[in-house]
Formats: C-alpha cells, structure tokens, sequence
C-alpha cells in the first residue's frame, strides 16, 4: 500500500534563487526512494507516492536530502494528496467575488499556528484578507495595488503564522488536485 503526497518546497526558483530544474528535482526524489513522481511548475510541488506512512519522516528524509544534494536548506511541507483534495472541495474561497486585481492564495503551515489573530482579519486597508485556517492549511486573498504586493501579504502571514509555511496560488493548489 502506498501514499500519496505532494510536496510543497519554500523558496525554490523564486527570484533566481535556490535554481533547480524540476528534472533534477524529480531524479533527486527518485534517489530518497519515492515512486510515480511529478512536479506542477517550477516553484517545488513535487507529487510522488511512498510506502512510507509517517508524514514527519517522510518530511524529514527530503528536507535532509535536499540540503545534502543542494548544498543548502529548502523547508518542506507535506500533504497528502487526500489531504488537498479535500480542502479543495470545500470550496474554501466560495462567496469571494472576482476581482481583476484580487489574488486567491493558501499558505500551507508546517504546524499549527499559536497565532490569536481573529479570523477573518482584514487589514485596515481593506488589501489583505485572511478568510479562514482549516488544519494548518491558510486561505487569503490580497487586492494587489502600488501599496499592497504578494510579498506583502506573504511578509505580514508569516509574521503572524511562522516562517515554516510555504504558499501557493489557489489556481495552482486546484491544479495539483486535477495530476
């Protein structure tokens, strides 16, 4: 019996830091023994299957290769795919109204936050939007202006949630959900 996983890896090819071709990135997870392996775009969603069923192990057998084959740390976050599927179906941005200059986006938590933040927040200027936390999985939304940019938001969720997270736009978490 195996399970699936994606994993979600911070801070890889962003701003020509951390390069590594998701060709290399698949053989590298090759080498920690998983199978059926493919990776979503070039910002580290790397889905694969292992026969191993403790997550934290699982997290912790990439995250030390990765710094052994890569020469630094590239934090990880797990999920199983069930695990997506299923806040997927919840539908966690249903009722928000499309805006051109809105962004959806789920901030994945490495664990649960102490954060005492009343949700929903939303900024004083009306730009940042954190609508709801289920399990360590963050939905936001930002209405990008000259003032208000992704990193920005992503600054402001990290402070309040911690730096062991990483995020993605809702279009590419439903998109994993679809390989």
């Amino acid at each position: 019996m195996t399970t699936e996983y994606v994993a979600f890896l911070r801070g890889i090819n962003v701003g020509g830091h951390k390069l590594i071709k998701m060709a290399d990135l698949v053989r590298l997870f090759e080498s920690f023994g998983f199978h059926n392996i493919s990776t979503y775009i070039a910002s580290g969603n790397v889905l694969f299957e292992t026969a191993e069923m403790d997550a934290d192990a699982v997290t912790k057998r990439i995250e030390e290769g990765l710094t052994k084959a890569l020469g630094y740390e590239v934090k990880v976050i797990l999920r199983t795919i069930s695990q997506i599927e299923d806040f997927v179906s919840l539908d966690p941005f249903g009722g928000v109204e499309p805006a051109e200059n809105a962004r959806l986006y789920v901030t994945f938590l490495a664990d649960e936050p102490s954060s005492t933040l009343k949700l929903p927040y939303e900024s004083s200027n009306g730009e940042l939007q954190i609508l709801r936390k289920r399990d360590r999985d963050l939905c936001w939304l930002l209405f990008l202006s000259p003032t208000a940019r992704t990193v920005d938001g992503m600054a402001f969720v990290e402070k309040e949630f911690g730096k062991a997270s990483t995020t993605r736009n809702w279009n590419t978490v439903q998109k994993i959900t679809a390989l």
